[in-house]
This record gives structure tokens, C-alpha cells and sequence, in this order.
């Protein structure tokens, strides 16, 4: 089903509209499996993304601009989140040694646990979001999406 039939649109879309188009509606559907799933762990897709920044950084601090600047969405409110996942427990903040204006964040052993509990719920909703492409589809796709960045 093309896109103006699943959303109603009855006009004859110029092209670029329709990529577009197809692109928020694909990513809203992604999204939305992806934090109905994290629901019930009382925790945001940008909060598990925080998370997963940390855990790559093995034990070692980083700072509020770092995790942000490796953040999937930008427009999350990085601070707010941070600051969630510290009441949670999963994330701790201190004054970063060098430049006391910095704030050093790490996950916690419990923030790893929960990770940890979490992977392969989350990496099944992702393999089954891109199921219906084969391993060319899937790696084509990874080129056009970054030809459009």
C-alpha cells in the first residue's frame, strides 16, 4: 500500500514530498513500537539511547555536550534526561575534575542491569522492523538514508 492510500491524501504528491512523507510516517512507526516496548520499563527511547551512549564509553565520564552530540535526536532535552535516569539510578553526575563548569556522567552498575535485562527486547523489535528487507535492501537503504544526510 503507497503511502497516500494509508494516509487518505486524494492530491497527486510532487515526488520530494512524498520521500518525506514516507520518512516521518516510517520513523513514527518505528518509534512507536520501539516506546510501547520500553513503556512498561518506565524509560523513554532517548533515555535507553543515553544509556546505550554510556555503556560505550566503558566506565569512563562524559560530559552533558558529549552525550548530546551522539544523541539520535537533537532535540532531546539532554539535561532533563540525564537527570530521570539519575532518580532511576541507572546514571550518576559529578563535577568534572578539570573544568568544574562540566558535568561527568556514568552508568551505574544498575543502569548496565537494566540494559542488560532489556537488549534483546529492543533487538527484536529492530530486527523485526526491518524484516521484510532483505540484507541488500537493508544495506541499500543504509546508503540512500546517508546520500540524504
Amino acid at each position: 500500500m503507497n503511502i497516500e492510500q494509508i494516509l487518505k491524501i486524494n492530491s497527486d504528491l510532487p515526488l520530494h514530498k512524498k520521500v518525506v512523507i514516507n520518512l516521518l510516517f516510517t520513523y513514527g512507526l518505528i518509534i512507536g513500537k520501539l516506546n510501547e516496548a520500553l513503556k512498561p520499563h518506565d524509560i523513554s527511547i532517548q533515555q535507553f539511547n543515553v544509556l546505550r551512549i554510556l555503556r560505550g564509553q566503558k566506565g569512563r565520564p562524559v560530559t552533558l555536550a558529549a552525550i548530546q552530540e551522539r544523541m539520535v535526536n537533537k532535540m532531546s532535552n539532554t539535561t532533563r534526561l540525564v537527570d530521570k535516569l539519575v532518580k532511576k539510578q541507572y546514571v550518576t553526575k559529578s563535577k568534572n575534575e578539570l573544568n568544574k563548569r562540566k558535568i561527568d556522567i556514568i552508568i551505574t552498575q544498575q543502569g548496565l542491569d537494566f540494559l542488560n535485562k532489556i537488549d534483546d527486547f529492543v533487538e527484536t523489535i529492530e530486527k523485526e522492523s526491518t524484516s521484510s528487507l532483505d540484507t541488500n535492501e537493508q544495506l541499500e537503504l543504509i546508503r540512500l538514508l546517508g546520500k540524504l544526510r
